[in-house]
C-alpha cells in the first residue's frame, strides 16, 4: 500500500504555517508540497499541486475554511483535516466530510491519528480506483460510460454500444437538437453547461456526468474537471507546465488538460 501523502497547509497565520509544517516534517512518507494564507490561493494551489490532503484553517479573512470545501467538491476533492483555535465547529466539519478535526496547537498524538485516518482512507479510496479501471477499461472496450456499465453490469443487462447521434438543448419554450458529432467542447459553468459548436454557444442546464452518458468516450474524454473535449476535434497537443498539456483545436481554441486527466486521455490522442 502507498502511504505516501502530499500535503498542503492552508492558514492566513504564518507561525500557525510555520509550526505545522514542523510538526508534520517529523512523520515518514508526508511531503509538503505547499502552503497558502488565503481560501483563494487554496483553491489555486489545489488545482494545480493536486494534493492528497489539506491541513485547513476555518477562520480566515475572505474565504474561510468551509467556502474552500465548497469550492473544491468534484472530481479532484483532497482529504480535509480541519486545524483550528475553535472547537465549536467539530460537527459542521465532519458535516462536509472532514477525515479529521484538531485544535491548535496541532500536537504530536493529534497529528499521528489524523494521519492515520487519511492513510486509511486513501487506501479505500485505491481499491475503488482498482474497480474504476477496471470499467474504464470495459468502457473502452465497449465505448460506453464506465458509470452506464456499472449500471448494466448491475441489472444483468448486454453491453450494448448506444448513444444518441444528437443532444436536445432546451431553452425556454424552445428544444435545439444538435448533432454530437459537431460539437467541439464543453465547459462548465456553475449548474449550466455551454456547449460550443461552431461558432455557436447552447447553454444546457445538466450535470457534467449526465452529459458524458450521452456522449461516445471513443469521441468525447474530460480533460479537466470542468472540460470535455471531442478529440477528433483535436490538432495539437502542447506540453504546458507543472505537467499540464495545452489542446489546440481546429477552431484554434486552446484548452487546458490537467495532469489527473493525462492518463486517461493519452491513449486517445
Amino acid at each position: 500500500m502507498n502511504s505516501h501523502l502530499r500535503a498542503l497547509i492552508v492558514d492566513d497565520e504564518n507561525l500557525a504555517r510555520r509550526g505545522l509544517k514542523l510538526r508534520l516534517q517529523e512523520f515518514d512518507n508526508i511531503e509538503i508540497v505547499g502552503e497558502c494564507c488565503t481560501g483563494k490561493e487554496a483553491l489555486s494551489a489545489t488545482a494545480e499541486l493536486s494534493p492528497d490532503i489539506l491541513f485547513l484553517d476555518i477562520q480566515m479573512p475572505g474565504m474561510d475554511g468551509f467556502e474552500v470545501i465548497q469550492h473544491l467538491q468534484g472530481d479532484s476533492m483532497p482529504m480535509v483535516v480541519f486545524v483550528t483555535a475553535y472547537d465549536q465547529y467539530a460537527i459542521d466539519a465532519f458535516k462536509v466530510h472532514a477525515i479529521d478535526y484538531i485544535l491548535k496547537p496541532a500536537d504530536e498524538t493529534s497529528l499521528a491519528a489524523a494521519l492515520d485516518r487519511a492513510r486509511e482512507h486513501k487506501r479505500q479510496q485505491d481499491s475503488s480506483s482498482d474497480k474504476a479501471r477496471l470499467l474504464s477499461m470495459i468502457g473502452d472496450l465497449t465505448h460506453q460510460h464506465p458509470e452506464h456499465v456499472q449500471r448494466l453490469l448491475d441489472e444483468g443487462k448486454p453491453l450494448g454500444n448506444r448513444y444518441p447521434e444528437k443532444i436536445s438543448i432546451k431553452d425556454g419554450q424552445n428544444i435545439t437538437r444538435v448533432l454530437s458529432k459537431d460539437i467541439a467542447w464543453v465547459d462548465a459553468a456553475g449548474d449550466y453547461m455551454c456547449i460550443h459548436e461552431g461558432s455557436q454557444i447552447h447553454v444546457m442546464r445538466i450535470t457534467m456526468k449526465e452529459l458524458e452518458q450521452q456522449l461516445d468516450p471513443e469521441v468525447f474524454q474530460r480533460i479537466h474537471r470542468s472540460t470535455i473535449v471531442n478529440l477528433d476535434r483535436v490538432e495539437k497537443v502542447s506540453a504546458h507546465i507543472n505537467g499540464e498539456y495545452q489542446l489546440t483545436l481546429d477552431s484554434g481554441d486552446r484548452l487546458k488538460m490537467s495532469r489527473s486527466y493525462k492518463e486517461k486521455v493519452k491513449h486517445f490522442l
